[in-house]
Protein backbone atom coordinates (compact mmCIF):
# COMPACT_ATOMS: atom_id res chain seq x y z
CA UNK A 1 0.00 0.00 0.00
CA UNK A 2 1.22 3.49 -0.90
CA UNK A 3 1.07 5.82 2.12
CA UNK A 4 0.43 9.56 1.80
CA UNK A 5 3.47 11.76 2.26
CA UNK A 6 3.54 15.29 3.60
CA UNK A 7 3.36 18.04 0.98
CA UNK A 8 5.72 20.10 3.09
CA UNK A 9 3.19 22.25 4.91
CA UNK A 10 4.77 23.53 8.14
CA UNK A 11 2.91 23.80 11.45
CA UNK A 12 2.25 27.50 10.90
CA UNK A 13 0.43 26.77 7.63
CA UNK A 14 -1.45 23.85 9.18
CA UNK A 15 -2.66 26.00 12.08
CA UNK A 16 -3.56 28.80 9.69
CA UNK A 17 -5.61 26.36 7.60
CA UNK A 18 -7.62 25.39 10.64
CA UNK A 19 -8.33 29.02 11.48
CA UNK A 20 -9.38 29.83 7.91
CA UNK A 21 -11.80 26.90 7.73
CA UNK A 22 -13.68 27.85 10.90
CA UNK A 23 -13.88 31.51 9.94
CA UNK A 24 -17.17 32.17 8.13
CA UNK A 25 -15.71 35.31 6.55
CA UNK A 26 -12.80 33.48 4.86
CA UNK A 27 -12.83 33.80 1.03
CA UNK A 28 -13.74 30.66 -0.94
CA UNK A 29 -10.29 30.49 -2.56
CA UNK A 30 -8.58 30.57 0.84
CA UNK A 31 -10.90 27.87 2.18
CA UNK A 32 -10.16 25.60 -0.80
CA UNK A 33 -6.42 25.90 -0.21
CA UNK A 34 -6.88 25.45 3.54
CA UNK A 35 -8.94 22.30 2.93
CA UNK A 36 -6.14 20.88 0.77
CA UNK A 37 -3.68 21.46 3.62
CA UNK A 38 -5.99 19.90 6.22
CA UNK A 39 -6.71 16.89 4.00
CA UNK A 40 -2.99 16.24 3.58
CA UNK A 41 -2.33 16.73 7.30
CA UNK A 42 -5.03 14.22 8.17
CA UNK A 43 -3.99 11.74 5.46
CA UNK A 44 -0.35 11.51 6.58
CA UNK A 45 -1.59 10.17 9.91
CA UNK A 46 -2.78 7.00 8.19
CA UNK A 47 0.56 5.21 8.27
CA UNK A 48 1.40 5.71 11.96
CA UNK A 49 -2.25 4.96 12.79
CA UNK A 50 -1.91 1.68 10.88
CA UNK A 51 1.22 0.77 12.87
CA UNK A 52 -0.41 1.53 16.24
CA UNK A 53 -3.55 -0.42 15.21
CA UNK A 54 -1.46 -3.53 14.36
CA UNK A 55 0.27 -3.30 17.74
CA UNK A 56 -3.00 -2.73 19.58
CA UNK A 57 -4.60 -5.74 17.85
CA UNK A 58 -1.65 -7.97 18.76
CA UNK A 59 -1.55 -6.84 22.37
CA UNK A 60 -5.33 -6.95 22.93
CA UNK A 61 -5.74 -10.43 21.41
CA UNK A 62 -3.05 -11.68 23.77
CA UNK A 63 -5.43 -11.00 26.68
CA UNK A 64 -8.86 -11.35 25.05
CA UNK A 65 -9.71 -13.49 22.01
CA UNK A 66 -13.06 -11.68 21.67
CA UNK A 67 -11.56 -8.19 21.57
CA UNK A 68 -12.59 -5.74 18.85
CA UNK A 69 -9.93 -3.35 17.55
CA UNK A 70 -10.64 -0.56 15.06
CA UNK A 71 -8.97 2.54 13.71
CA UNK A 72 -10.35 5.84 12.45
CA UNK A 73 -9.35 9.23 11.10
CA UNK A 74 -11.33 12.09 12.62
CA UNK A 75 -13.99 13.35 10.21
CA UNK A 76 -13.64 16.88 8.86
CA UNK A 77 -16.84 18.19 10.56
CA UNK A 78 -15.61 16.79 13.90
CA UNK A 79 -12.21 18.45 13.50
CA UNK A 80 -13.79 21.82 12.72
CA UNK A 81 -16.27 21.54 15.60
CA UNK A 82 -13.46 20.79 18.01
CA UNK A 83 -11.48 23.80 16.79
CA UNK A 84 -14.55 26.01 17.13
CA UNK A 85 -15.24 24.82 20.68
CA UNK A 86 -11.70 25.61 21.75
CA UNK A 87 -12.02 29.35 21.19
CA UNK A 88 -11.71 31.86 23.99
CA UNK A 89 -13.04 35.18 22.78
CA UNK A 90 -11.49 35.63 19.34
CA UNK A 91 -8.38 33.60 20.11
CA UNK A 92 -8.09 29.83 19.55
CA UNK A 93 -7.03 27.81 22.59
CA UNK A 94 -6.17 24.83 20.38
CA UNK A 95 -4.27 24.73 17.12
CA UNK A 96 -4.83 22.13 14.42
CA UNK A 97 -1.24 20.89 14.64
CA UNK A 98 -1.71 20.25 18.38
CA UNK A 99 -4.89 18.17 18.07
CA UNK A 100 -4.15 14.82 19.66
CA UNK A 101 -6.95 12.73 18.17
CA UNK A 102 -6.77 13.40 14.43
CA UNK A 103 -6.02 9.68 14.13
CA UNK A 104 -6.72 6.96 16.64
CA UNK A 105 -7.36 3.31 17.30
CA UNK A 106 -9.51 1.58 19.88
CA UNK A 107 -9.70 -1.76 21.61
CA UNK A 108 -13.00 -2.91 23.05
CA UNK A 109 -12.34 -5.63 25.63
CA UNK A 110 -14.91 -8.14 26.90
CA UNK A 111 -14.88 -6.68 30.42
CA UNK A 112 -13.28 -3.96 32.49
CA UNK A 113 -10.77 -6.33 34.10
CA UNK A 114 -9.34 -7.20 30.68
CA UNK A 115 -9.34 -3.52 29.67
CA UNK A 116 -7.22 -2.70 32.72
CA UNK A 117 -4.95 -5.70 32.04
CA UNK A 118 -4.29 -4.51 28.48
CA UNK A 119 -3.56 -1.00 29.75
CA UNK A 120 -1.25 -2.12 32.55
CA UNK A 121 0.64 -4.97 30.93
CA UNK A 122 0.46 -3.81 27.35
CA UNK A 123 1.06 -0.09 27.67
CA UNK A 124 2.54 0.77 31.07
CA UNK A 125 4.91 -2.19 31.08
CA UNK A 126 5.04 -2.56 27.31
CA UNK A 127 7.85 -2.34 24.80
CA UNK A 128 6.64 0.56 22.68
CA UNK A 129 9.47 2.69 21.31
CA UNK A 130 7.12 5.60 20.65
CA UNK A 131 6.93 8.35 23.25
CA UNK A 132 3.83 8.49 25.43
CA UNK A 133 3.00 12.15 26.01
CA UNK A 134 -0.33 11.89 27.82
CA UNK A 135 -2.73 9.42 29.41
CA UNK A 136 -6.13 9.68 31.06
CA UNK A 137 -7.80 6.93 33.08
CA UNK A 138 -11.46 7.84 32.75
CA UNK A 139 -12.45 4.49 34.23
CA UNK A 140 -10.92 5.29 37.61
CA UNK A 141 -11.89 8.94 37.24
CA UNK A 142 -15.02 9.17 35.04
CA UNK A 143 -15.74 12.41 33.22
CA UNK A 144 -18.58 14.58 34.50
CA UNK A 145 -20.63 13.64 31.42
CA UNK A 146 -20.32 9.93 32.22
CA UNK A 147 -17.64 9.03 29.69
CA UNK A 148 -15.46 6.11 30.84
CA UNK A 149 -12.45 4.77 28.98
CA UNK A 150 -8.64 4.88 29.02
CA UNK A 151 -6.92 7.29 26.64
CA UNK A 152 -3.25 7.19 25.69
CA UNK A 153 -1.51 9.68 23.41
CA UNK A 154 1.72 8.69 21.65
CA UNK A 155 4.16 10.53 19.43
CA UNK A 156 5.21 8.31 16.53
CA UNK A 157 8.91 7.55 16.15
CA UNK A 158 10.79 5.43 13.63
CA UNK A 159 14.37 5.10 12.44
CA UNK A 160 13.37 3.23 9.30
CA UNK A 161 14.14 4.75 5.94
CA UNK A 162 11.09 6.44 4.45
CA UNK A 163 9.20 6.31 7.73
CA UNK A 164 11.04 9.12 9.50
CA UNK A 165 8.79 11.55 7.63
CA UNK A 166 5.98 10.55 10.02
CA UNK A 167 7.98 11.15 13.18
CA UNK A 168 6.24 13.42 15.67
CA UNK A 169 2.67 12.72 14.55
CA UNK A 170 0.26 12.12 17.42
CA UNK A 171 -1.91 9.02 17.68
CA UNK A 172 -4.62 8.36 20.27
CA UNK A 173 -5.28 4.90 21.71
CA UNK A 174 -8.55 4.15 23.51
CA UNK A 175 -9.08 1.10 25.68
CA UNK A 176 -12.58 0.40 26.95
CA UNK A 177 -14.82 -2.43 28.11
CA UNK A 178 -17.75 -3.72 26.07
CA UNK A 179 -20.22 -2.11 28.48
CA UNK A 180 -18.46 1.25 28.20
CA UNK A 181 -18.52 0.89 24.41
CA UNK A 182 -22.26 0.14 24.36
CA UNK A 183 -22.86 3.34 26.35
CA UNK A 184 -20.74 5.42 23.93
CA UNK A 185 -22.41 3.87 20.86
CA UNK A 186 -25.86 4.64 22.29
CA UNK A 187 -24.88 8.31 22.58
CA UNK A 188 -23.67 8.33 18.96
CA UNK A 189 -27.03 6.86 17.94
CA UNK A 190 -29.04 9.49 19.83
CA UNK A 191 -26.84 12.27 18.43
CA UNK A 192 -27.30 10.91 14.92
CA UNK A 193 -31.09 10.75 15.02
CA UNK A 194 -31.83 13.82 17.14
CA UNK A 195 -29.06 16.04 15.71
CA UNK A 196 -27.76 16.72 19.16
CA UNK A 197 -24.14 16.77 20.29
CA UNK A 198 -24.32 14.91 23.59
CA UNK A 199 -20.87 13.54 22.86
CA UNK A 200 -19.55 17.12 22.88
CA UNK A 201 -21.59 18.15 25.94
CA UNK A 202 -23.91 20.21 23.75
CA UNK A 203 -27.05 18.09 23.92
CA UNK A 204 -30.43 18.47 25.59
CA UNK A 205 -30.14 18.41 29.36
CA UNK A 206 -32.65 15.57 29.75
CA UNK A 207 -30.67 13.25 27.48
CA UNK A 208 -27.32 14.25 28.97
CA UNK A 209 -28.61 13.62 32.51
CA UNK A 210 -30.00 10.25 31.45
CA UNK A 211 -26.67 9.05 30.06
CA UNK A 212 -24.74 10.31 33.08
CA UNK A 213 -27.00 8.30 35.37
CA UNK A 214 -26.82 5.18 33.19
CA UNK A 215 -23.03 5.41 33.13
CA UNK A 216 -22.99 5.28 36.93
CA UNK A 217 -25.31 2.26 36.88
CA UNK A 218 -22.93 0.53 34.45
CA UNK A 219 -20.02 1.49 36.71
CA UNK A 220 -21.77 -0.29 39.58
CA UNK A 221 -22.01 -3.43 37.42
CA UNK A 222 -18.28 -3.16 36.71
CA UNK A 223 -17.46 -2.30 40.33
CA UNK A 224 -15.65 0.89 39.32
CA UNK A 225 -16.02 4.51 40.55
CA UNK A 226 -19.30 6.28 39.83
CA UNK A 227 -19.73 9.37 37.71
CA UNK A 228 -19.32 12.60 39.72
CA UNK A 229 -22.52 14.22 40.99
CA UNK A 230 -24.73 11.16 40.52
CA UNK A 231 -26.56 9.45 43.43
CA UNK A 232 -24.38 7.23 45.61
CA UNK A 233 -27.47 5.35 46.80
CA UNK A 234 -28.27 2.59 44.33
CA UNK A 235 -32.04 2.74 44.80
CA UNK A 236 -32.06 6.50 44.23
CA UNK A 237 -29.85 6.11 41.15
CA UNK A 238 -32.03 3.40 39.61
CA UNK A 239 -35.18 5.36 40.45
CA UNK A 240 -33.88 8.46 38.64
CA UNK A 241 -32.91 6.39 35.59
CA UNK A 242 -36.37 4.82 35.47
CA UNK A 243 -37.99 8.25 35.67
CA UNK A 244 -35.79 9.67 32.89
CA UNK A 245 -36.32 6.63 30.67
CA UNK A 246 -40.09 6.98 31.03
CA UNK A 247 -40.00 10.70 30.25
CA UNK A 248 -37.80 10.26 27.18
CA UNK A 249 -39.27 6.92 26.04
CA UNK A 250 -35.70 5.79 25.44
CA UNK A 251 -36.33 2.11 24.78
CA UNK A 252 -39.28 2.62 22.43
CA UNK A 253 -37.50 5.38 20.53
CA UNK A 254 -34.22 3.49 20.10
CA UNK A 255 -36.06 0.33 19.03
CA UNK A 256 -37.91 2.47 16.48
CA UNK A 257 -34.66 3.92 15.16
CA UNK A 258 -33.20 0.45 14.86
CA UNK A 259 -36.09 -0.62 12.67
CA UNK A 260 -35.84 2.64 10.73
CA UNK A 261 -32.21 2.00 9.76
CA UNK A 262 -33.16 -1.45 8.48
CA UNK A 263 -35.86 0.14 6.34
CA UNK A 264 -33.45 2.85 5.12
CA UNK A 265 -31.01 0.16 4.00
CA UNK A 266 -33.65 -1.87 2.17
CA UNK A 267 -35.28 1.08 0.42
CA UNK A 268 -31.91 2.65 -0.49
CA UNK A 269 -30.87 -0.65 -2.06
CA UNK A 270 -34.09 -0.97 -4.03
CA UNK A 271 -34.17 2.71 -5.04
CA UNK A 272 -30.57 4.04 -5.17
CA UNK A 273 -31.76 7.38 -6.59
CA UNK A 274 -33.28 8.29 -3.20
CA UNK A 275 -30.90 10.47 -1.18
CA UNK A 276 -33.08 11.68 1.71
CA UNK A 277 -35.51 9.95 4.03
CA UNK A 278 -38.16 11.53 6.24
CA UNK A 279 -38.97 9.34 9.21
CA UNK A 280 -42.18 9.77 11.22
CA UNK A 281 -42.24 7.33 14.12
CA UNK A 282 -45.37 6.70 16.18
CA UNK A 283 -43.71 5.56 19.41
CA UNK A 284 -46.89 4.40 21.15
CA UNK A 285 -48.26 2.30 18.28
CA UNK A 286 -44.85 1.29 16.95
CA UNK A 287 -45.66 2.54 13.45
CA UNK A 288 -43.14 3.90 10.98
CA UNK A 289 -43.96 6.21 8.07
CA UNK A 290 -41.07 6.69 5.63
CA UNK A 291 -40.89 9.11 2.70
CA UNK A 292 -38.00 9.09 0.21
CA UNK A 293 -36.64 11.97 -1.85
CA UNK A 294 -34.15 12.26 -4.71
CA UNK A 295 -31.21 14.66 -4.70
CA UNK A 296 -33.25 17.17 -6.71
CA UNK A 297 -36.03 17.05 -4.11
CA UNK A 298 -33.88 18.23 -1.20
CA UNK A 299 -35.89 21.45 -0.73
CA UNK A 300 -39.14 19.48 -0.76
CA UNK A 301 -37.69 17.09 1.83
CA UNK A 302 -36.72 19.97 4.11
CA UNK A 303 -40.12 21.61 3.67
CA UNK A 304 -41.95 18.35 4.49
CA UNK A 305 -39.69 17.86 7.49
CA UNK A 306 -40.53 21.31 8.84
CA UNK A 307 -44.26 20.67 8.32
CA UNK A 308 -44.03 17.31 10.12
CA UNK A 309 -42.21 18.93 13.02
CA UNK A 310 -44.89 21.60 13.38
CA UNK A 311 -47.65 18.99 13.02
CA UNK A 312 -46.19 16.86 15.80
CA UNK A 313 -44.87 19.66 18.00
CA UNK A 314 -45.45 18.91 21.66
CA UNK A 315 -46.46 15.31 20.95
CA UNK A 316 -44.05 13.08 22.85
CA UNK A 317 -45.47 10.00 21.17
CA UNK A 318 -44.12 11.11 17.79
CA UNK A 319 -40.54 11.37 16.60
CA UNK A 320 -39.62 13.11 13.33
CA UNK A 321 -36.20 12.77 11.68
CA UNK A 322 -34.76 13.72 8.29
CA UNK A 323 -31.59 11.86 7.33
CA UNK A 324 -29.47 11.39 4.22
CA UNK A 325 -28.68 8.00 2.72
CA UNK A 326 -24.98 8.76 3.01
CA UNK A 327 -25.26 9.54 6.72
CA UNK A 328 -26.86 6.17 7.47
CA UNK A 329 -23.94 4.62 5.62
CA UNK A 330 -21.53 6.69 7.73
CA UNK A 331 -23.21 5.41 10.88
CA UNK A 332 -22.68 1.81 9.81
CA UNK A 333 -19.05 2.45 8.85
CA UNK A 334 -18.31 4.00 12.23
CA UNK A 335 -20.22 1.31 14.09
CA UNK A 336 -20.20 -1.94 12.06
CA UNK A 337 -21.93 -3.75 14.92
CA UNK A 338 -24.56 -1.01 15.24
CA UNK A 339 -27.60 -3.30 15.48
CA UNK A 340 -25.99 -5.70 17.96
CA UNK A 341 -24.62 -2.85 20.08
CA UNK A 342 -27.96 -1.01 20.18
CA UNK A 343 -29.77 -4.18 21.21
CA UNK A 344 -27.19 -5.02 23.87
CA UNK A 345 -27.33 -1.49 25.30
CA UNK A 346 -31.11 -1.76 25.65
CA UNK A 347 -30.80 -5.20 27.26
CA UNK A 348 -28.37 -3.82 29.86
CA UNK A 349 -30.54 -0.74 30.36
CA UNK A 350 -33.55 -2.98 31.03
CA UNK A 351 -31.54 -4.86 33.67
CA UNK A 352 -30.95 -1.56 35.44
CA UNK A 353 -34.63 -0.59 35.18
CA UNK A 354 -35.64 -3.93 36.65
CA UNK A 355 -33.72 -3.03 39.80
CA UNK A 356 -35.61 0.22 40.34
Amino acid sequence: MVWTKSKGFNKSKIDSAGSILINEKSPVEEKEKALEILDNWRAIHRYPMHIFKKTLKRKSEKFDTKTLSVQRLKRLPSILKKLQRRYYGNKPTMKLSQMQDVAGCRAVMSNVALARKLYKEGYTQGDLKHKKINEKDYISYPKEDGYRSIHLIYRYKSNKRGKKDYNGLLIEIQIRSKLQHLWATAIETVDFFTRQAIKSNEGQKEWMDFFRLVSSAFAIIEKTPLVPNTPLNKKELYSQIKKKEKELEVIKIMEGWEQAVKVFKRVAKEKPDLQFFLLELDIVRGRLNLSGYTKNQEEEAISDYEKAEKRNQGKKEYDVVLVGADTTSDLEKAYPNYFVDTREFLINLQKVLDKA
